[in-house]
């Protein structure tokens, strides 16, 4: 604990930050030239995949993940001591890759399961977007259990990361001492950034082979959030003892957003007054990102000597890639496999891309419920990215503005938001059965470029297909089991935690959402 402090202290200093902020700039100049010679073009595209879950007990309760349970490859920490991601190792996008792909997470996945029973009896893994049944002490006392040594707090419930801590007491510096939570049904704060821990979510990798293409798939990636996310919705309750009075917990049920870890992510890391988190403006240039690293609010500032062994080879671009894992745009790109992809505080995650590449990190998605999910998901979103390129298709030319919008009326209304969309004849469109005709039609034809055939491809996509064949997803599920809870007179916690109960049950028999 007292190395935290120390380190949590040197990282706060002025004199740090000026050192930070120089090397930074330094490297940012190294980089530009690099990406402006053609360093980052690499050999074919490749994909990758973040899934981060979160522990419970033998009564669905928040729980502390077992120490040993990182002992294991391909298994990072999180934020919260009830975290854990599951890190893919990068695969060629064709077939082959694919087919390995899946594989992987489903091994990684029953493994993880097999392992956590194995350390302790009464802990299990949920798949999920937020978790809504509380530790056995409460999220209050959870979310809020610190240890404070004068000026510097350390989070009893956070990983012991010296990063993570000086991330969490720059943000609350800044943020006047509380990170807020208002949401409908809540008014809180808290005295650490752990609130974030409340979210889980995947985040799909695409490396994209030539640099000089990298902008229009980055630019494109920002248009599709709206109507992706709208078929990815599965956050919309707290957990249930943080809603205050509740007057009318109908309307609650009805008000409250469909992926409520948006604005709760947000609200957290962009609590000291800068954004951190948020809708990205689109690029010109590749070297545009590393412009927007440089400029971005300095938030708990790390030097490489007190991390990187004597003997490790040292990396050249150390502090912007720590700087860079507090960069938390909804979308990102990766500059080189080692970026910093990994969550709240900035934690590098295990390498989702082949070193020396550029890579877009898709960020607005929730964890869903089953592997057949967060697959077909997946597919979803790099099939689609690959497709609009592949088929030129006009839909960069969509105002930023409307795509920004579109996003954050799926955080608001999943399937029911006004989607913006720009057709293949170049018309804009918020007309839900032309925009998704689209967007399974060149998600599918991303995949067929990159050696799928029609049958696979359909196939791989098919899950998150059916939801909009059905017009239903986990969030809307979620809250109309809530609202048959409140007509059978349970209590709005009675209900949040009985309809948590039912999805923890579905989600580890493994059918897919849409066959609930």
């Amino acid at each position: 604990m007292d190395d935290v402090r120390r380190f949590v202290r040197r990282a706060l200093s002025t004199d740090t930050r000026e050192e930070f902020d120089r090397r930074v700039t330094e490297q940012a100049t190294a980089l530009r030239a690099a990406i402006s010679e053609g360093a980052y073009d690499s050999s074919g595209f490749a994909v990758g995949l973040e899934c981060e879950c979160y522990g419970v007990d033998g009564e669905d309760r928040l729980r502390r993940l077992p120490d040993a349970l990182f002992e294991g490859t391909g298994r990072t920490r999180e934020i919260g001591r009830h975290n854990v991601e599951l890190n893919s190792t990068p695969q060629p996008f064709d077939a082959d890759g694919t087919t390995a792909h899946a594989t992987e997470l489903r091994t990684a996945l029953a493994d993880l399961r097999e392992d956590a029973a194995a350390c302790d009896a009464d802990c299990r893994i949920v798949t999920d977007g937020m978790w809504t049944i509380p530790p056995a002490e409460g999220s209050h006392a959870y979310l809020g259990e610190i240890e404070r040594d004068e000026e510097i707090v350390v989070a009893e419930n956070m990983h012991r990361k010296p990063r993570y801590c000086a991330i969490d007491n720059a943000l609350l510096e800044h943020a006047g001492g509380s990170i807020p939570l208002s949401v409908p049904g809540a008014e809180e704060s808290f005295p650490t950034i752990l609130v974030e821990s409340l979210t889980t979510s995947i985040q799909p990798h695409l490396q994209i082979p030539d640099t000089e293409a990298f902008p229009q798939y980055f630019n494109a990636a920002i248009r599709t959030m709206g109507p992706v996310l709208a078929l990815a919705t599965n956050s919309p309750f707290l957990p249930s003892d943080l809603y205050t009075e509740i007057d009318d917990p109908e309307r609650l049920v009805a008000e409250t957003p469909h992926e409520l870890r948006v604005p709760i992510f947000e609200a957290t890391v962009n609590s000291a007054g800068d954004m951190k988190a948020g809708c990205p403006g689109d690029i010109d240039d590749p070297t545009d990102i590393v412009d927007r690293v440089v400029d971005d609010w300095t938030c708990g500032p790390f030097l490489s000597e007190w991390e990187v062994d004597a003997d490790e080879e040292p990396d050249p671009y150390w502090e912007f890639r720590h700087k860079y894992g507090t960069y938390w745009r909804w979308v990102r790109s990766i500059i080189g496999g080692d970026a910093s992809a990994g969550g709240a505080a900035g934690e590098p995650a295990a390498d989702t891309a082949s070193d020396g590449a550029l890579r877009i990190e898709y960020r607005p998605l929730p964890t869903q419920p089953t592997v057949d999910d967060i697959l077909a998901l997946h597919w979803l979103v790099v099939g689609l990215l690959r497709g609009i390129v592949a088929a030129d298709h006009p839909l960069t030319e969509l105002a930023w503005s409307d795509a920004r919008d579109s996003f954050y009326n799926a955080v608001d209304d999943g399937l029911d938001a006004e989607l913006h969309w720009m057709t293949a004849d170049g018309e804009p469109t918020t007309d839900h059965d032309v925009i998704y005709e689209e967007v399974f039609a060149l998600a599918e034809r991303g995949l067929r470029e990159q050696g799928h055939s029609d049958e696979t491809a359909a196939d791989r996509i098919g899950p998150i297909r059916a939801r909009w064949e059905q017009e239903t997803t986990p969030s809307q599920w979620k809250k109309a089991r809530v609202r048959e809870g409140l007509a059978d007179g349970e209590s709005l916690a009675g209900a949040i935690e009985a309809m948590q109960r039912k999805y923890n049950k579905r989600s580890r028999q493994g059918e897919p959402f849409a066959a609930w």
